[in-house]
């Protein structure tokens, strides 16, 4: 009947366990956005989709790695694919490599979500632009979890251009500031390399991030927005 809820509208039917682990979750205490990145564990993040339409695309796979005081984990890490109905199409596979197999015999999506949150915690979120993964991620939870998912995030395309306002009108791209700072990446377009390659990209800043006081995540949110707002007043 979970599908009945999806199409009406109504809140999906979690078993007991689900709505356990989920009320478990929400119960965590939330970081001190003020701590150091030294004290500190963010969660970097990138997702794979069926396409770049908002509206109306899916969310196929997350790909997340922690960074530790201001150190990579590469053991705290996770991929995941969520289980489609139906696959993606042909040009989109070649895009991100799932294949059809794949993405029909992947983990249900409750489950995938539910193990994407107890990975998370309460750390805050780090991707480049994030736009596209955070309203990717926020639907897929309220479809399937039930919930809005009000999370603190930072964008490394607005905070390298903020870091780094001489390059700002010539790198854009990830891969443009991936290859200004000699980032390679294993499998571009996996969730998991993706993911990777931002948080090389994150500690790439961090000289610069030292030299303006960007000393914690509370820090990082203030430039965020301030360099939104000098790109649509500019």
């Amino acid at each position: 009947m979970n599908w009945l809820a999806r199409l009406f509208g109504g809140k999906p039917a979690l078993t007991p366990e689900q709505a356990e682990r989920l009320a478990a979750w929400r119960s965590l205490p939330a970081p001190d956005p003020g701590a150091s990145h030294a004290a500190s564990r963010y969660v970097v993040v990138d997702v794979e989709t069926s396409g770049l339409n908002l509206a109306k695309d899916r969310l196929i796979a997350i790909g997340a790695i922690a960074v530790h005081a201001g150190n990579i984990h590469l053991a705290d890490s996770m991929e995941i694919i969520l289980r489609q109905n139906r696959a993606s199409d042909h040009d989109n596979i070649l895009i991100h490599g799932i294949g059809g197999t794949a993405q029909t015999e992947g983990v249900p999506p409750v489950e995938a979500l539910l193990t994407f949150l107890e990975y998370l915690g309460k750390s805050p979120l780090v991707a480049f632009h994030v736009a596209f993964d955070r309203t990717m991620i926020e639907r897929a939870l309220k479809t399937f979890l039930g919930f809005k998912f009000n999370h603190a995030w930072a964008d490394l395309a607005y905070l390298c251009p903020a870091l780094h306002p001489e390059l700002a009108r010539s790198h854009r791209s990830l891969d443009q500031w991936m290859t200004r700072f000699g980032i390679s990446n294993y499998a571009r377009h996996s969730a998991l390399a993706d993911a990777l390659s931002t948080a090389e990209l994150m500690l790439s800043l961090r000289e610069r991030m030292s030299a303006r006081h960007v000393d914690n995540f509370k820090a990082m949110r203030d430039l965020d927005k301030a360099q939104r707002m000098t790109h649509w007043t500019g």
